[in-house]
């Protein structure tokens, strides 16, 4: 069959030939001329599908790609998207700790926007520092001198009708935006000082990607190399050559609502944003907005609520079991202040359960975190991240650091240095900034209470009533600033001594006016008359705070009549506030005394003295209470170093009366009686100078400590003696006391210039005065005596600084230089006709005439 046809198309073919071979052949046809009209077909453009194949596909915010086998990174980014702001957020991980690279720690804040130009996407920052009036014509130069700031830019891949696909590698593996590594100054030194180096992008990589639909977040481990460095990094570093650094970028879509930002104001207390109105002929022309979280009442006719959203805490399950409920307990209270702005249950508090699926890193979760870092730079920190735009707050945590030996979190944010002052004299040296030692104070002032407690022999069930009270305050604390809220260090002003252990009134308005102080722990010297130790509620002004900052109003109208209301009330004792910019706690900075850490109560100067009287006690049971069988005397060593950060605290309290100013922010038509400023009264500078002399100064100031000297040893470890000697250094650490605490402000040059100038409005206690009385202070009780170790070095450091004060290189004013001058004439005269009745007193009083003789000659 196959071959039958198979002939019959053969045979077929050859018919067809015939046929046509016995037809008139026709001229060829022309080849037909080619369409010039028609380009060649272009070649087919690859698609976003085809440029991704076989990547991890992550959709959200932002659309990402990831190479399953590089680990490369590409965006997709919708032609909706160019040209709208978004909210970029940085965060640190993990990494070194004393480069501040600690877990959640909130870093870079901006606004950001992607704009198209030609065939490259532009990343860059907005500037949100400015307002300008619609309505006034000048709003039209919006964008004069206003440099942009494109901090990343590349080609896209692919361009389709929805939008572009580019390559982000270069974007976050990278410093583009967030210069994670500290800008140091070129030093010689520079190879013996820990830092990270340059940083490898070879040995970068993607550690965590997540992308939601209102946030994308990418997670980065970022390595730096740097081998020629010298440093150690400290335990927490395997290798300082090469370390690897875990950063999380969050870009968040802009906020969608009707939130309403809210003015700042000076009287009271928020973190904000700062914005100037370009448009406003204003003397102060500042369109400022507070930090706050967006609450909406579900019933907004109720005078309270239940918010729409409320304010959600999560405590994270590595926070020990023992604490989780104290920590929730704490948390509620702020309840109480929200009621005020009439929200009812604004903060809730959950426990994240062992078996989450959540990451506590995911930005949607507030949280509250423990972590034990081996050199913590704080013990707590509550910080949060807002809107630029409106001071929206969006997110928030808050980690406590937990402290191996005695499980206790005693640090707080924003502050680190040395336990104890350097020793620095007064002088032209102290106008650079100061380091303030905030964390180290709090945990001497808890771990003096514990051995105060320790050494009276309390109760365990009192010592426990007095942590429990510690916890609550820290949290609570923290939490107060993740609400918006920054440090009030005025309020421990609130009570007088005689109240601040009636558990009747501190139980009922709290020991201080908030728990963003930082408050001298409340010890009584009087032991059964104990009271609280520490604030365990929000206080007037934080109720206050809360109110002003969260009560929601109709329309801008009645807000700005009902604020004013609420802020007619910062003259009322109980709401004093005054922040960090305000207090003293760096010699010469700031001027109002009643604006301090560590100190109590509105007579700080009296409570201080109670706390002198009460570490003297102390220092009399310390050997015996911490000499242990099977230890060493590590802990004896610690337990004195924090009762003498006791004393350290007080001196610097007492000591910025002296030269100090009343402020009072009230506006004028709050008629509070009192002028914005007021010189500290004269009785009480006078009052606080015999403080000094008495607890500070005298030869006998620290002679309770002498029979502990011995017994301060340090453990050794290895290799770790000092390369001075692991001996105590007594003579130094007490110097530290006299003249970096109490000389240092005192005899600073922008202290005393005060003193001149406040003169001229009221201030009766001028410079000559003061050099008079602490030359009593400092030299009178032994001038015919034979004069101590203390006092030696004490006095030959008060010549040297007043010396220096009147070297022609001084900054001090010609007036103090005159009294400086005067005081150091007589002081030798005096030390002349002095009376040296030992080899050791002779010697000591030839040095300090020659060091007389030589400043008086060369002045």
């Amino acid at each position: 069959m196959k071959k039958y046809l198979i002939g019959s198309a053969v045979l077929l073919l050859g018919v067809s030939t015939l046929v046509n071979a016995q037809q008139v052949p026709t001229p060829p046809a022309k080849p037909a001329a080619a369409d010039s009209s028609k380009a060649p077909a272009a070649p087919k453009k690859p698609t976003v599908a085809e440029k991704t194949k076989g990547n991890k596909k992550l959709e959200g915010l932002f659309t990402l790609y990831q190479d399953t086998t590089t680990g490369s990174l590409q965006m997709y980014i919708r032609k909706d998207q160019l040209d709208k702001e978004f909210i970029y957020q940085s965060f640190s991980i993990s990494g070194p700790t004393t480069l501040f690279l600690n877990q959640s720690m909130h870093r870079n804040t901006a606004v950001y926007k992607i704009k198209k130009a030609f065939d490259k996407l532009e990343f860059s920052e907005v500037n949100t520092n400015f307002y300008y009036d619609p309505k006034n014509a000048v709003s039209k130069t919006a964008e004069v001198d206003k440099p942009e700031a494109v901090f990343f830019n590349d080609k896209f891949s692919i361009e389709d009708e929805n939008g572009y696909l580019i390559s982000v590698d270069g974007l976050f593996l990278s410093e583009k935006m967030d210069p994670v590594k500290p800008q140091m100054a070129p030093s010689p030194m520079a190879m013996f000082m820990f830092n990270l180096g340059g940083l490898n992008p070879t040995k970068s990589k993607y550690a965590d990607i997540r992308s939601y639909p209102n946030n994308t977040d990418v997670v980065v481990d970022l390595s730096y190399d740097n081998p020629s460095t010298l440093a150690s990094g400290g335990p927490d570093v395997v290798d300082p050559r090469y370390v690897r650094v875990r950063m999380q970028h969050s870009f968040l879509e802009m906020p969608k609502n009707d939130f309403r930002a809210r003015r700042d104001d000076p009287r009271v207390g928020y973190f904000m944003q700062q914005r100037t109105n370009m448009t406003s002929v204003s003397a102060v022309p500042y369109k400022d907005m507070i930090n706050r979280w967006f609450l909406k009442k579900k019933d907004p006719s109720a005078a309270l609520s239940e918010p729409v959203e409320p304010i959600v805490f999560w405590v994270e399950n590595t926070t020990p079991v023992e604490y989780r409920q104290i920590i929730v307990d704490a948390g509620l209270k702020w309840n109480e202040a929200f009621e005020k702005a009439g929200f009812k249950n604004a903060v809730q508090m959950k426990i994240m359960p062992d078996d989450a699926k959540w990451d506590p890193a995911d930005i949607r979760y507030n949280v509250i975190r423990w972590v034990a870092s081996a050199q913590p730079s704080y013990g707590a920190i509550g910080p949060s991240f807002v809107n630029p735009r409106t001071g929206q707050i969006l997110g928030s945590d808050i980690t406590v650091e937990w402290y191996s030996g005695s499980a206790t979190p005693i640090q707080d944010e924003l502050f680190n240095g040395p336990s104890m002052p350097q020793l620095i004299f007064p002088g032209m040296e102290h106008q650079q900034a100061f380091n303030c030692n905030i964390g180290a104070e709090l945990k001497m002032q808890y771990s003096a209470g514990l051995t105060t407690l320790e050494t009276t022999n309390a109760s365990p069930e009192e010592i426990k009533a007095m942590h429990e009270q510690f916890l609550i305050y820290l949290i609570m604390h923290e939490m107060g600033h993740t609400l918006g809220l920054n440090h009030n260090m005025k309020s421990s002003q609130m009570l007088s001594p005689a109240e601040v252990h009636n558990i009747s009134i501190t139980r009922k308005i709290g020991l201080i006016g908030s728990v963003m102080d930082y408050p001298a722990i409340n010890i009584s010297l009087d032991r059964t008359k104990q009271g609280d130790y520490y604030t365990t509620k929000a206080g007037p002004y934080d109720i206050w705070a809360i109110e002003y900052g969260y009560t929601p109003f109709i329309s801008e109208a009645e807000e700005e009549v009902m604020l004013s209301k609420i802020l007619s009330r910062s003259n009322d004792p109980k709401l004093a506030f005054g922040n960090d910019g305000d207090d003293m706690r760096a010699p010469g900075k700031a001027i109002d005394p009643r604006v301090n850490v560590n100190d109590m109560s509105n007579d700080a100067i009296t409570y201080a003295e109670e706390r002198f009287k009460l570490v003297n006690n102390v220092m009399n049971k310390l050997v015996q209470k911490y000499t242990k069988p099977g230890q060493s005397f590590a802990e004896l060593r610690s337990r004195y170093s924090m009762l003498q950060g006791q004393r350290s605290g007080q001196i610097n309290a007492v000591s910025r009366y002296i030269g100090g100013v009343y402020i009072d922010r009230s506006f004028p038509e709050q008629n509070s009686g009192n002028k914005p400023y007021t010189p500290t009264p004269f009785a009480t500078q006078k009052r606080a100078m015999e403080v000094l002399t008495k607890y500070v100064f005298a030869p006998n100031a620290f002679e309770a400590d002498t029979q502990v000297f011995p017994y301060l040893q340090m453990q050794r470890r290895g290799f770790n003696q000092p390369g001075n000697g692991e001996d105590f250094k007594v003579t130094s650490n007490f110097l530290g006391l006299q003249v970096n605490g109490a000389l240092a402000h005192i005899l600073n040059p922008v202290t005393l210039q005060r003193i001149n100038n406040t003169r001229l409005y009221g201030n009766e206690y001028g410079v000559v005065d003061v050099m008079g009385d602490l030359v009593k202070g400092i030299f009178d009780a032994d001038i015919n005596t034979n004069v101590n170790m203390y006092r030696r070095y004490l006095q030959i450091s008060f010549v040297k600084g007043a010396a220096g004060l009147i070297a022609p290189a001084s900054p001090l004013d010609e007036v103090s230089k005159s009294a400086a001058l005067y005081t150091l004439r007589k002081l030798k005269t005096k030390l002349s006709a002095a009376v040296s009745p030992n080899e050791d007193t002779k010697a000591h009083r030839t040095h300090l005439i020659f060091l007389l003789d030589k400043a008086l000659k060369a002045d």
